[in-house]
Protein backbone atom coordinates (compact mmCIF):
# COMPACT_ATOMS: atom_id res chain seq x y z
CA UNK A 1 0.00 0.00 0.00
CA UNK A 2 1.57 3.01 -1.18
CA UNK A 3 -1.57 5.85 -0.31
CA UNK A 4 -4.96 5.61 0.41
CA UNK A 5 -6.81 9.36 0.59
CA UNK A 6 -10.74 9.47 1.53
CA UNK A 7 -12.44 12.69 1.34
CA UNK A 8 -15.60 14.68 0.37
CA UNK A 9 -16.11 17.00 -2.34
CA UNK A 10 -17.42 19.75 -0.37
CA UNK A 11 -14.53 20.25 1.71
CA UNK A 12 -15.83 18.71 5.49
CA UNK A 13 -16.78 15.09 6.79
CA UNK A 14 -19.49 15.38 9.12
CA UNK A 15 -19.38 17.50 11.60
CA UNK A 16 -15.66 18.49 11.41
CA UNK A 17 -13.53 20.43 9.67
CA UNK A 18 -12.04 17.93 7.77
CA UNK A 19 -12.44 16.67 4.14
CA UNK A 20 -11.21 13.65 5.19
CA UNK A 21 -8.04 12.02 5.48
CA UNK A 22 -4.72 10.76 3.73
CA UNK A 23 -2.31 8.05 4.91
CA UNK A 24 0.60 5.72 3.63
CA UNK A 25 2.42 2.82 4.30
CA UNK A 26 5.17 4.71 6.21
CA UNK A 27 3.09 6.29 8.62
CA UNK A 28 0.75 3.01 9.50
CA UNK A 29 4.40 1.49 10.15
CA UNK A 30 5.93 3.85 12.39
CA UNK A 31 6.22 3.15 16.09
CA UNK A 32 3.16 3.28 18.04
CA UNK A 33 0.98 3.64 15.46
CA UNK A 34 -0.67 0.51 15.16
CA UNK A 35 -1.44 0.61 19.51
CA UNK A 36 -3.22 3.55 19.07
CA UNK A 37 -5.51 2.57 15.58
CA UNK A 38 -6.86 -0.11 17.88
CA UNK A 39 -7.73 2.56 20.79
CA UNK A 40 -8.99 5.20 18.48
CA UNK A 41 -10.98 2.53 16.25
CA UNK A 42 -12.86 0.98 19.71
CA UNK A 43 -13.62 5.19 20.19
CA UNK A 44 -15.14 5.42 16.71
CA UNK A 45 -12.56 8.20 16.71
CA UNK A 46 -11.01 8.97 13.00
CA UNK A 47 -10.54 12.57 13.48
CA UNK A 48 -8.36 11.84 16.62
CA UNK A 49 -5.92 9.57 15.51
CA UNK A 50 -5.48 10.93 11.86
CA UNK A 51 -5.35 14.30 13.48
CA UNK A 52 -2.34 12.69 15.73
CA UNK A 53 -0.73 11.37 13.00
CA UNK A 54 -0.75 14.35 10.85
CA UNK A 55 -2.92 12.99 8.02
CA UNK A 56 -5.94 15.16 8.24
CA UNK A 57 -6.67 16.62 4.99
CA UNK A 58 -8.29 19.95 5.71
CA UNK A 59 -9.53 21.94 2.78
CA UNK A 60 -12.15 24.63 3.96
CA UNK A 61 -15.49 24.68 2.23
CA UNK A 62 -15.12 24.45 -1.69
CA UNK A 63 -18.88 25.29 -2.36
CA UNK A 64 -19.58 21.76 -4.00
CA UNK A 65 -20.61 18.88 -3.05
CA UNK A 66 -20.10 16.18 -5.96
CA UNK A 67 -19.27 13.34 -4.09
CA UNK A 68 -16.93 11.24 -1.99
CA UNK A 69 -13.98 9.71 -3.58
CA UNK A 70 -11.41 7.38 -2.38
CA UNK A 71 -8.13 6.51 -3.71
CA UNK A 72 -6.12 4.07 -3.22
Amino acid sequence: MDHILSAGTDGTDGPTDAAGAIVDGIQLKQRGVQGLIRDYMNNNDSYNFFKKIDGLLITGPTGTNVMEFRYA
